[in-house]
């Protein structure tokens, strides 16, 4: 986040920046969402909702789930949240007592590391490469148990996953599912990058298990980063615990992001269409980051970045992404963000910008290096 907030004072300054930085999509939210949201400034009253949401859009949600992974969920068992940051925030004070652990990937999205910290939790952060398929397996859960020396409480896992672009298999989920249902271990599954899967097989956590707490956002796909704006899908017996902790911390989420969010299933076409440019992009920086020294340390078979394994340029990511900001204005997160123990030797570049910002970004890379 320091070379992030080192661009924007740069971009204030005046300085010719192009940020490969940001998980943020550069394209605006879908136009059938930005009309209902119009609507509703112009003619409604914007208030409270039900702690867990309008009617309308945990229907819509609903909806997805059957249309999209021929799932049958009911609207009762979701609850909408203020961005996927609060659903990760409910999920831990809901399912966790401080001193639990929790099992994470490392690398992996910092976020969840320091949230747990926060609440009291432990975070055990489990390796992961190419020989566990960049993913957790039941076996690297149960190593990660016994070197802990005791138990693991729940299971974090992104698919696709930030940063690694990992996406992991139907088999490997459901054995990772089944692993935690047997010993008791809550499940989470962020799905925050549902949609934006380039290769492999996209399963929602719900395919495989009864059991399974699914958090997703409208941020990634949906292009709507602002509108803070998530939910979850929970088990029959969980839905109430939520309830309450959501009204006790948030009343509900913004009602005109939920009108919006509702809105945005229908925006669909569109949304493919911003998909696709970051298929270019994800092509483009395939094609030119390995002839730059940056070799692709993991997949990129979802989300959109690229993990790169820097070490023939440096083994300080973190000075080198800031001489990079500071002499050609290009911005890239230093992997110990991701990783506290290797990420000296990795970055993670964001295809999400535009074809041009990509092009000119690496184009400046060349001449830099």
């Amino acid at each position: 986040m320091d070379i992030l907030a080192a661009a924007n004072r740069k971009r204030l300054a005046g300085g010719a920046v192009i940020s490969l930085a940001v998980g943020q999509p550069s394209h605006p939210a879908p136009q059938t969402a930005l009309a209902a949201a119009r609507t509703a400034l112009e003619h409604g009253r914007l208030g409270y909702t039900d702690a867990l949401g309008t009617a309308d859009l945990r229907a819509a949600i609903a909806g997805h789930y059957r249309d999209h992974h021929g799932v049958e969920v009911e609207g009762g068992r979701i609850a909408v949240t203020t961005g996927s940051s609060a659903a990760f925030n409910i999920a831990f004070l809901t399912l966790f007592d401080a001193g639990d652990r929790v099992a994470i990937t490392r690398p992996g999205y910092p976020a969840y590391r320091n949230i747990l910290a926060a609440l009291g939790l432990e975070a055990v952060e489990i390796p992961v490469g190419a020989e566990t398929g960049f993913t957790l397996t039941p076996q690297a859960l149960a190593e990660a148990e016994r070197k802990a020396g005791g138990k693991i409480a729940g299971v974090l896992l992104a698919s696709p996953a930030n940063p690694t672009g990992t996406v992991t298999s139907k088999a490997a989920l459901k054995a990772l599912a089944d692993y935690c249902a047997e010993r008791d271990m809550a499940f989470i599954s962020d799905e925050i990058y549902h949609g934006l899967t380039f290769a492999g097989e996209e399963t929602s956590a719900l395919q495989i298990s009864s059991k399974a707490i699914v958090i997703n956002s409208f941020s990634k796909y949906y292009c709507m980063t602002g509108w803070r704006i998530g939910w979850m899908v929970l088990p029959d017996d969980l839905v109430r615990p939520v309830e309450r902790v959501t009204q006790s911390l948030y009343i509900s989420a913004p009602e005109l992001s939920q009108i919006a969010a509702a809105a945005a299933f229908a925006g669909r076409a569109e949304l493919d269409t911003v998909r696709e440019t970051y298929r270019i992009n994800r092509q483009i920086l395939l094609d030119r980051l390995p002839g730059l020294g940056f070799q692709i340390a993991s997949p990129m078979d979802g989300a959109f970045y690229a993990y790169a394994d820097v070490t023939r340029l440096t083994n300080d990511s973190m000075a080198f992404a800031r001489r990079m900001l500071d002499e050609i204005g290009v911005a890239a997160t230093p992997g110990h963000d991701f990783d506290p123990e290797n990420g000296h030797r990795t970055m993670r570049l964001s295809y999400a910008g535009s074809t041009e910002e990509i092009t000119e970004a690496l184009d400046r890379m060349q001449g830099w290096l």
